[in-house]
């Protein structure tokens, strides 16, 4: 049998050469007259090494960080394909690096390993068992299960999942739609994207079974128009997932119905919140709905909708392969089963690590980040995207879990971590969250589109000293206004950061810069 090297062939990868390190080893296999295949997979989340390039040994999976093609000729002299470890770029046995072994890898057990496209690599590790078992259960069955496993919204939000899925099964109608929110724009996160490149057929088999428990037919993945290697990954998936029986009006010979495609977004970070996503969806500008009406009751077309991020969609295969209950002995308090955290910033070791909830900001930040990549002392983390709050060290012991950070008055989101030596100016990132609004507002609401250009003015007079007392005052006022008055979060969020930095580190927002 052919000996395999394997590639990724996700967007870190290729932007740091991978597509050439792949031409350069092929050339080298074919000069050498060498028996061996390459296989381009997904990544493995530890982003500061790719691309990595693994070789399969008698042993496992031997990998070598951080390659480029210039390389690789050297890389063959030394005896990469018998695994020789003793090469500076080598990281040893893949599945025994600590990054990844101090991991519960649930939603990415299979990112890394497989070919993404392969249909036949999905089902080998376990891959549509959640649906086969999904096909013989009855709706409300399917529903029960993703209630027990107390999965909630990996989007930001944390509504439990089971229960809007229980609103729009319970809520009837012709025609009910599933879309997944697929328009990653928080700072600092690409687990969305992850998924997608490396293990798309997780996400359509989530929402397949998503479809079934909600007898609803269609499903839509609205994508970030920036994400071109997903988008051009996920419709191969899904061409592949029709012509072999897991999508269209047969499922598997079931008489069962799920059709599903992927439209490009609009490019608006607003576009996220999901009444915003739904006009956008529907060809209209994105502007935030009021609510109620849900849109669990009247969402896309006015019809039932299940509206969920890609990591909800995508920890349902392993609930309805393993059971609820497996998912939900993962966790704590009630937060469970496993989150999908991503390592940016300034930080020694990028990735994704996925863990269950229970874990502190601070060992996530040192034992798998590794600590900055300047080696200066930290000095403030953003967790939660760029509405969530900058939070200093006196707060870095709180574990992750929605409750523990909620009451630090902080927020997880979508997991993104973003991590700030000591040199970073905080009156400046402070300033930066209300600009990030006034850009991206979609304006139908007053508090967000004024309040937003105001707070950019407010904070440029502070910092230049001018009536500092007075609009330290203003400012407070205008925080309190867009918090209360605010229709969405995108307002109602933005002060988080804002006031962070005013109650944790005064004198940089104060100072003249």
């Amino acid at each position: 049998m052919s000996q395999r090297i394997y590639i990724p062939c996700d967007t870190t990868a290729l932007s740091l050469g991978a597509d050439q390190l792949a031409e350069a080893v092929q050339q080298e296999i074919e000069q050498r007259g060498l028996d061996a295949t390459i296989v381009r997979n997904g990544s493995r989340g530890m982003l500061w090494l790719e691309p990595l390039v693994e070789v399969e040994t008698a042993q496992g999976r031997v990998g070598y960080g951080a390659i480029s093609a210039q390389q690789v000729p050297a890389l063959f002299d030394a005896g990469m394909l018998d695994g020789n470890q003793q090469h500076e770029s080598c990281i040893g046995l893949v599945e025994e690096h600590p990054f990844l072994k101090k991991q519960q890898r649930l939603t990415f057990a299979r990112s890394g390993i497989t070919d993404p496209v392969s249909i036949e690599d999905y089902i080998a590790l376990d891959g549509f068992n959640g649906l086969k078992n999904a096909i013989a259960m009855q709706a409300q069955n399917i529903v029960d299960e993703v209630k027990t496993s107390g999965l909630r919204g990996r989007g930001g939000a944390a509504f439990p999942t089971g229960i809007k899925w229980q609103t729009v099964l319970d809520t009837p109608a012709e025609q009910k739609y599933i879309v997944c929110n697929a328009d990653e724009g928080d700072s600092g996160t690409f687990a969305d994207r992850l998924v997608m490149e490396c293990d798309p057929f997780m996400l359509i088999e989530g929402m397949t079974i998503a479809g079934l428990a909600v007898h609803a037919t269609q499903g839509y993945i609205y994508l970030r128009s920036e994400y071109p290697v997903a988008h051009k990954l996920l419709n191969e998936a899904i061409e592949r997932a029709y012509k072999a029986g897991y999508l269209g009006e047969n499922i598997l010979g079931s008489g069962k119905h799920f059709d599903l495609e992927v439209r490009l977004g609009a490019g608006a970070y607003i576009c996220g919140e999901e009444t915003s996503l739904l006009d956008s969806l529907e060809g209209k500008r994105g502007l935030v709905r009021a609510k109620p009406p849900l849109p669990a009751i009247v969402g896309l077309f006015g019809q039932p909708t299940v509206v969920n991020n890609v990591l909800s969609f995508a920890a349902v295969p392993y609930i309805l392969d393993k059971g609820g209950q497996s998912y939900a002995d993962y966790g704590m308090g009630r937060s469970r089963g496993t989150l999908p955290l991503q390592l940016a910033g300034n930080v020694k070791q990028g990735g994704l690590v996925e863990l269950a909830f229970g874990i502190s900001l601070r060992e996530l930040m040192e034992d798998f980040g590794g600590g900055t990549l300047t080696g200066k002392p930290l000095k403030a983390v953003q967790v939660g995207g760029p509405l969530g709050a900058y939070l200093p060290a006196s707060q870095w012991d709180t574990l992750i879990d929605y409750e523990e950070f909620a009451a630090v008055g902080a927020v997880l989101g979508h997991g993104g971590v973003v991590m700030f030596d000591e040199t970073v100016d905080m009156g400046q990132q402070a300033r930066f969250s209300m600009e990030f609004c006034k850009v991206e507002s979609c304006g139908k609401c007053t508090p967000c589109r004024i309040g937003s250009t105001r707070g950019v003015e407010v904070i440029d007079r502070i910092r230049n000293g001018e009536n500092a007392n007075a609009n330290w005052v203003l400012l407070e006022d205008l925080c309190e206004t867009m918090i209360d008055g605010s229709l969405c979060a995108m307002g109602g969020m933005t002060p988080f950061p804002v006031q962070s930095v005013m109650k944790y580190f005064p004198e940089e927002l104060s100072a003249t810069r």
